[in-house]
């Protein structure tokens, strides 16, 4: 009797024993369905064996073999093994992570080949020639094929990384390989498919992402696994993507943090694509304006080849001038300045286009009561409830709680309620008012809710029938709008005053992304940021266009105190109703892994148990501990243990999980 050794989608990591029925051609890699307790699950074979430790009469049969997906391939387990161990997840709970929709609905669904791109014809590039920084970049990618390479291409806002990153998919195409282009965000796959329609329109190309309906999705991830796709765009689920015929990994805004899954199996998607990369031996490009502090340190030390695109792409295109105004003006149209409001008022005239930056949705931060102080709190969380006036609602955008807006101050009784701060919302209706002729768009996650409405507002601004964008940071990159030349930001140093290590480096990020939004073609464009630290040196490096200037000092900060990318970090977090529970719970787990530490003779430091940053959300009490080592190698010896210690600890009422390399603190 042969025994499948089977990864379920469970919190566990060993997996289980089945037998296998006569008649089923069951190998290493294939889906199966077994039935675990009472459900039945879906799992994928990592070992057929002959034997199994578990008593044959409580052995179950594997109940059906599923045929509508390929058995994975072994470079695809081999980097779920990877995945499971460096990020300390189970087998299981990874490989769920590679794998299609496959609820009953999708196996029902229509599934005809199709043809995932317009013909089998030769490939060939067409769209804009490239510039000398652009060919240069490109020919020393192209010749990297057919071995690990990785490649930092930095380049200013408008630079063409596009361009450098087609004409060598072009060439890995022509050479019989399969293409890998992975984005941050899911809104950014319609304008990028497009470039490539445009410039390779042999391509047989196909997307993934979450938010495609299942039928397709499944399709598309078949299309790719056949090695019938030539090229795949998607988020950063497509990195487990199957791909036989891989040649060429591209990671566009590498710096991006929705690369980092923040729940489940927190893998980093542009992490696990250069060990992809690695594993099949071909070049791996991470794209950015902006670096991140570590791929800046590895180009630093020449582990990644280093290429620069420093000028603009469209010849007469220039950096936009930057200017700097106070914040807090007696004069603003709710919250916009009297600079910012008369800029805007210039480029109506000429018939250009802008761009109001605020990193907030809704109306207002909060409600206020003027006579007793009273704010409008979230029952579930530790943060306040957000003003929508559209809905005419209260809204938590952590959990989700939503309650009707009130008239009256619930504690006093007081009808003088004051919104505080400034959203989107409340930006688009003042000017809306200031300007009642503009033509005004608003883009944010509520704006954008339903299917196809982002993309409608790109093309009426590419129409030229949008004045003013008034938008938060899905805005900021990645857009190409030729008639751009303003671009006001509004609220920035907000992020100045974060308690978390990366909050400056992010938003140096996102000033910089957004202000390349202006100027992109023949028109100069012009930043205005409203700010109260005009001197402070992330603003001078932006007056400056020189982001690696403030990366050198960010980096000099980080050095000194011992923090990424100059040390390793892990955390483990926990969330109970109950504050004790978790309080409990974390000082034990802390005090384990120092015991393991000194057990071990690891160079490993563990710190004390801590509140989250949001000590309470979803109605959960949560909280840290956070591991801290010089060296990676021994972090991860130490992991492993400090799981198993965790595990072996009495009592646990929590949810708790490991965060490996996190981004942030919880």
């Amino acid at each position: 009797m042969a025994i499948a050794r089977v990864a379920l989608p469970v919190a566990t990591a060993a997996p289980f024993d089945y037998w296998i029925p006569d008649g089923l051609a069951v190998t290493r890699g294939a889906l199966v369905e077994v039935r675990l307790a009472r459900r039945v699950l879906a799992g994928v074979v990592v070992d057929v064996v002959a034997t199994s430790e578990v008593a044959q009469e409580r052995l179950q049969p594997i109940v059906e073999l599923r045929q509508d997906v390929p058995a994975l391939p072994a470079d695809v387990l081999v980097l779920a093994e990877f995945v499971a161990k460096y990020y300390q997840e189970p087998l299981g709970l990874v490989l769920a992570q590679m794998l299609p929709p496959l609820a009953a609905v999708t196996r029902r669904a229509r599934l005809s080949p199709g043809d995932p791109g317009p013909s089998d014809a030769p490939q060939e590039r067409r769209g804009a020639p490239l510039n000398v920084d652009q060919a240069r970049a490109a020919k020393s990618i192209i010749e990297a094929a057919g071995s690990f390479a990785p490649y930092l291409l930095q380049g200013v806002t408008g630079s063409g990384k596009t361009e450098v990153y087609l004409a060598a998919a072009a060439e890995c195409i022509a050479a019989d390989g399969q293409v890998l282009i992975l984005l941050p965000e899911i809104n950014l796959t319609p304008q990028f498919r497009q470039r490539i329609a445009d410039a390779l329109p042999a391509a047989r190309t196909v997307t993934l992402h979450s938010r495609l309906p299942a039928g397709e999705r499944l399709r598309n991830w078949r299309h790719a696994a056949s090695g019938h796709a030539d090229l795949v765009l998607g988020t950063r689920l497509a990195v487990f993507t199957p791909l036989p015929r891989l040649g060429l990994i591209v990671i566009d805004e590498e710096h991006d943090t929705s690369f980092k899954q923040q729940d489940g199996v927190r893998y980093h998607g542009r992490d696990v694509a250069i060990w992809r990369a690695r594993q099949r031996n071909v070049p791996v490009v991470l794209g950015s304006a902006t670096p991140s502090l570590e791929t800046l340190v590895h180009a630093q030390k020449a582990r990644y080849r280093w290429e620069k695109l420093p000028r603009r792409a469209v010849a007469p295109a220039r950096e936009a001038a930057v200017r700097f105004v106070p914040s807090r003006d007696a004069a603003a149209l709710e919250g916009i300045g009297a600079p910012l409001e008369a800029a805007l008022a210039t480029r109506l005239e000429r018939g250009e286009q802008s761009l109001v930056f605020i990193n907030r949705r809704g109306f207002a931060v909060s409600l206020l009561c003027s006579s007793c102080g009273w704010q409008a709190g979230c029952p579930r969380c530790s943060g306040r409830l957000v003003v929508h006036r559209e809905t005419a609602d209260l809204r938590c955008h952590h959990c989700g709680h939503a309650e009707r807006l009130v008239r009256t101050c619930p504690e006093c009784g007081n009808v003088d309620l004051v919104p505080l701060g400034y959203g989107t919302q409340r930006l688009e209706r003042a000017l809306g008012a200031r300007f009642p002729d503009a033509r005004i768009e608003r883009i944010d996650r509520d704006s954008t809710r339903r299917k196809g409405a982002f993309a409608g507002v790109r093309e009426r601004v590419q129409a030229g029938e949008v004045d003013i964008l008034v938008g938060t940071q899905m805005l900021a990159k990645g857009h190409d709008f030729p008639r751009l030349t303003l671009v006001g930001v509004v609220g920035a140093d907000n992020a100045l005053y974060s308690g978390d290590f990366r909050a400056t480096e992010r938003l140096a990020a996102l000033l910089f992304q957004v202000a390349g939004r202006a100027g992109r073609a023949d028109l100069p464009g012009e930043v205005i940021v409203q700010t109260d630290f005009p001197t402070h040196p992330l603003a001078q490096a932006l007056a400056g266009h020189d982001y690696e200037r403030f990366a050198e000092a960010l980096l000099a900060e980080r050095r000194a105190a011992t923090l990424p990318p100059f040390a390793h970090l892990a955390m483990l977090v926990a969330e109970a109703p109950i504050r004790d529970a978790v309080d409990t719970f974390l000082a034990a787990a802390s005090e384990a892994g120092r015991r393991t530490a000194r057990a071990e003779s690891l160079s490993v430091e563990v710190f004390p148990a801590v509140p989250a940053s949001m000590p309470r959300r979803a109605g959960l009490e949560r909280g840290q501990v956070v591991a801290h080592a010089i060296e990676r190698a021994a972090m991860q010896r130490f992991l492993p243990q400090w799981r198993n210690a965790i595990e072996a600890l009495p009592g646990r009422r929590v949810r708790w999980g490991l965060d490996v390399d996190p981004l942030g603190f919880a």
